[in-house]
């Protein structure tokens, strides 16, 4: 089906991993000549932003350029509605007013396997009745020459670092991250005089671009000329995607095509120097061989998955490139510090590159015996999910020799299994006690477990290990906590170190303040204003939690929380807004985002979830992902974590709501939605294990330091039948998934106008169904249902 302008094309047919950022993707000059297969099956869900806006430095705010590059566009599903506060238009009308062809309906997971195993292909677009094409290759032709700038242009005029940029099909975001840091660019054609230059310049840049870098004959002998050049002329050079590879080609490498290249926004990079492994972007065909480079020349990056050459370094000049895009757009910005590493050998023109030191971790502790809690019986706040991630645990743990005592798991798991014909996957010895310290230190005393794992139980195996910590009783029997340290747990757990922790680095959250009477809370409310949010400290599931509109709510739920829990946090209500969960492996990547149904004032667990994120823009996705990473970092936090955020509906204002330093019940979901085993993995960091060391399990040849990126959507509807229940509160989301529901439409006697209203203001479990009827016997539009309820329409 046809959503772009109906003009036919040919070109070579493409695929991208990347879940966000089809905007920056479709205007990347490296795409030129190419057919572009999404392989995330929804797009379009938040528009397009303004084509015409610009930043501070005469840059497009949402663009890499001033054009769509792609030839044409194919999709799985494609939605014809849009929402999203910066979005202009929609995707298929701004194709169209580019002259751009897309396609939906396609099987993007078949194509995707096609090309994976035949490699890139032609493929040409044709419509009926319309003009026929033929196949052509367009790597046979220069590219670079047709995306190419024509006139010389500066960017930072004044600023007091000068870089030559040679522009190949440069983005946007490269020339903004240099600017940023203090450079004034001054970008010349791909076939410049670039020798010229470099009495009149401080440092060299060679952009990305499309196509075989064979064809930038020009290019490649400016760049012989540079990098031969006298000490007095000799110049930091810093080269990006085509720029690797033509600086190769110029000291005399060759380069090969790829059998499917790689792009999208995970790829991870190995610093051969260092070890270091990051999460990339990536947009190329092409590769650097690395056997063919010459002497004085060294591999700097490479790929972690394919072996491909990332990256090259001169080994004693200032002279070094990267493969993958260090300035993202789209994709992560992990690696913009190699921006910094440029510009300050342009600085002290010392000639030496000062790359990041590496942390050294301490050797990994061997473990001969560690003490798995679990959740505890099966009752409200403490799922069976967590079973699940016990089970992963353990079989990480007896893959790696150690001796496991399983502690209270759910009665009916496999974690309770135990036999000589499966000992590799199962606990060595379980014990059916509550996790309380007076039990578990029974245990510690009887089965002398050198370590103690906490965090896979959920709250309750949680707050049990804080409080052994805090008795002394595991320093007593020498136990250790594995992963996340106790402090770590702590400083998440009680709300007022948490706030000050965030503020310690500037992050934003809403203003509060914590209390441990009602007389207290209620100060502080009227100190805030209503309506506030109260949370409980250390509590299962949000028990306790809630929004109070006026005093006397605020003293019935600070009574009951306060009987939870010794310290409650009364904070300002951020009712209404986008909340959203980002999960991370504490090893810096992300492995799992999810956007609520409901705008925040209905709990996580009781809310429809959806992952990946429909409505986050690419800008969106790497601010939250970014700040997560800095946060986690901060905190300390070893293995898995989640944090949550209340995004604002109409602008990239956020606040941090909360983070778990633990495995939450919604890590079995994301375990399975993803195909990434957190709960293995975050075990074998617990041992000491880093990322590159632990095989992908799915693929078995691949390393686990990767962010998967999804080409299907998950769904969460949660399971409550509340009319099993007496006098129970109805303010959640959605009834039990139930055989009479058929699907997404009305249910019951139809209500009236005034009852119709009232189901869409407040968050009940038959909400679903009045916005059903509202929508289709149109007594409230989508809008409308939008502005009563804070839903967004694009969930």
């Amino acid at each position: 089906i046809s959503f772009g302008s109906e003009t036919p094309v040919n070109g070579e047919v493409v695929f991208t991993t990347g879940m966000v950022g089809y905007t920056e993707s479709l205007t990347d000059p490296s795409y030129r000549g190419q057919i572009l297969t999404l392989t995330y099956p929804m797009v379009g869900n938040y528009g397009v932003p303004d084509p015409a806006a610009v930043d501070e430095y005469g840059l497009l705010k949402a663009f890499e350029s001033s054009k769509i590059h792609a030839k044409a566009l194919l999709v799985q599903d494609y939605s014809y509605t849009y929402s999203h506060w910066d979005a202009k238009m929609s995707l298929s009308q701004w194709l169209r007013n580019e002259g751009v062809p897309a396609v939906h309906g396609i099987d993007t997971r078949l194509l995707t396997k096609k090309i994976r195993s035949s490699g890139a292909m032609l493929g040409k677009i044709e419509f009926e009745r319309g003009k026929k094409t033929v196949l052509a290759d367009p790597n046979q032709s220069n590219l670079v020459a047709l995306v190419s700038t024509k006139e010389v242009k500066i960017f930072g005029a004044g600023n007091p670092l000068k870089i030559v940029a040679v522009d190949c099909g440069m983005k946007s975001n490269i020339i903004r991250m240099l600017v940023q840091r203090g450079a004034e660019v001054k970008l010349v054609p791909w076939d410049h005089d670039l020798y010229a230059e470099l009495a009149h310049c401080d440092g060299v840049f060679i952009s990305n671009g499309p196509g075989d870098p064979v064809k930038c004959e020009k290019t490649i002998a400016e760049l012989r000329r540079v990098i031969a050049a006298p000490p007095d002329l000799m110049r930091p050079i810093f080269g990006i995607c085509l720029g690797n590879q033509l600086l190769a080609l110029a000291a005399g490498a060759s380069t090969a095509k790829l059998p499917f290249g790689n792009r999208g926004q995970n790829q991870p990079v190995i610093n051969v120097e260092t070890g270091e492994c990051y999460i990339t972007p990536q947009n190329h065909g092409y590769a650097v061989v690395d056997a063919t480079l010459p002497t004085g020349w060294r591999t700097l990056f490479k790929n972690a998955n394919d072996g491909s050459n990332e990256g090259i370094r001169h080994e004693t000049k200032p002279f070094f490139t990267a493969q993958f895009h260090p300035e993202a757009q789209s994709g992560p910005t992990d690696t913009a510090f190699l921006f910094d590493v440029f510009l300050a050998a342009v600085r002290d023109r010392s000639g030496v590159l000062r790359f990041p030191v590496r942390q050294v971790r301490p050797p990994a502790r061997r473990y001969k015996k560690v003490l798995l809690l679990g959740s505890g019986g099966l009752s409200i706040g403490q799922a069976g999910e967590f079973d699940y991630s016990g089970s992963q645990a353990i079989k990480a743990l007896k893959e790696e020799g150690v001796l496991v005592v399983l502690m209270n798991p759910n009665i009916a798991s496999v974690q309770t299994n135990i036999g000589e014909d499966d000992s590799t996957s199962r606990a060595d010895s379980v014990f059916f006690l509550p996790v309380t310290p007076e039990y578990v230190e029974q245990v510690i005393k009887r089965e002398r477990p050198d370590g103690i794992l906490i965090s896979m139980g959920g709250q309750t195996a949680l707050n049990c290990g804080v409080a052994l910590h805090n008795s002394g009783v595991l320093a007593k029997y020498g136990v250790e906590v594995m992963g996340t340290p106790v402090a770590t747990v702590i400083a998440t757990e009680d709300r007022q170190i948490f706030n000050d922790k965030l503020n310690e680095i500037g992050e934003k959250i809403a203003r509060s303040s914590t209390a441990e009477t009602v007389d207290a809370a209620k100060a502080v409310a009227l100190e805030i204003g209503y309506p506030v949010m109260i949370r409980a400290a250390y509590t299962l599931g949000g028990l306790g939690s809630g929004i109070c509109e006026t005093e006397a709510a605020l003293e019935d739920k600070a009574r009951i929380a306060l009987a939870l829990s010794p310290q409650i946090l009364v904070e300002k209500s951020l009712l209404g807004t986008f909340s959203c969960v980002l999960r991370l492996l504490a090893t810096l990547q992300l492995f799992s985002d999810a956007q609520n149904f409901d705008p925040l004032g209905v709990h996580t667990g009781d809310s429809i979830v959806l992952a990946p994120s429909q409505t986050l823009s690419n800008r969106e996705y790497h601010m939250l992902r970014e700040t997560a990473i800095k946060v986690v970092r901060h905190l300390g936090v070893v293995g898995e974590c989640n944090i949550q955020y209340a995004l604002h509906p109409l602008s990239l204002d956020y606040c941090i709501i909360e983070v778990n330093a633990r495995l939450s019940r919604s890590s079995a979901l994301a375990s399975k939605a993803t195909g990434y085993p957190l709960a293995f993995v975050a075990a074998k960091i617990a041992l000491g294990i880093t990322l590159p060391e632990i095989t992908n399990t799915v693929t078995g040849t691949t390393q686990a330091c990767f962010e998967p990126s999804l080409d299907y959507v998950v769904t969460k509807i949660p399971r409550w039948d509340l009319g099993k229940f007496e006098g129970v509160s109805q303010h959640i989301a959605l009834r039990m998934v139930d055989p009479s529901i058929r699907g997404f439409e009305p249910r019951g006697e139809p209500l009236n106008h005034a009852q119709l209203l009232s189901e869409l203001k407040k968050p009940t479990d038959k909400r679903i169904f009045a916005i059903a009827q509202a929508l289709e016997t149109g007594e409230f539009s989508p809008a409308e249902v939008t502005l009563h309820s804070n839903i967004d329409p694009g969930s």
